[in-house]
């Protein structure tokens, strides 16, 4: 089983395109390679394959993290599960149930008003994950960029200290902490760790 995620930039045409087009294809990098593992196409849209399907959330929020360090900007992104019978030179020409899904998934998150979402084979999983991302949107749709900044450095370091993390950016251990308890990064972490245990369900 793979994940696929699809996903744009929620306002991208309010904010100037080399602000945030290197920091996404930056971000995209750190998963794969260009073009065949992720692509940005349609000016802000974009699409990654995941190989481990239990590190799709954690990855969406660092994307998610990583774009909403700039003001005025978020991301949206439906994560689908499922195989990728046809392997192309560019993903956005690849193929698979995941990618169905996921696509599907992508049609209905504007409408919906959701940033993030999942489709899997399983009404019951996708039920159920899909009610903790929609509480968990509560507080991460109300990222300041101060606390995305501050919970992309905790997800992409997840062994240092919040004193380590506060030197990497120039502030003081307490800020961290701040940052991290506004940004409900602990209660994240759970429901991260719950979706991994029930995809288990599913693979």
């Amino acid at each position: 089983m793979f994940a696929i995620l699809t996903g744009d930039i929620v306002n991208s045409s309010k904010v100037d395109i080399n602000k945030w087009l290197p920091l996404l294809k930056e971000t995209l990098s750190q998963f794969g390679t260009a073009p065949a593992d992720w692509d940005i196409y349609r000016g802000d849209s974009f699409q990654l394959q995941i190989n481990n399907p239990a590190d799709s959330i954690k990855v969406a929020l660092i994307i998610k993290s990583s774009i909403k360090t700039i003001k005025k900007l978020d991301v949206r992104i439906a994560i689908g599960f499922g195989d990728v019978s046809h392997s192309a030179q560019r993903i956005t020409e690849s193929n698979g149930s995941a990618f169905i899904r996921s696509g599907e998934k992508f049609e209905t998150l504007k409408q919906d008003k959701i940033n993030l979402a999942v489709k899997s084979k399983s009404d019951k999983f996708d039920l159920d994950i899909n009610m903790f991302l929609r509480l968990a949107l509560l507080t991460i749709d109300h990222w300041t960029e101060n606390s995305a900044e501050v919970v992309k450095l905790a997800l992409l370091n997840p062994n240092k200290s919040q004193a380590e993390l506060g030197e990497l950016i120039g502030i003081k251990q307490n800020t961290v902490s701040t940052r991290l308890k506004r940004s409900a990064f602990e209660e994240i972490l759970a429901m991260d760790a719950l979706f991994r245990n029930k995809l288990k369900d599913i693979e």
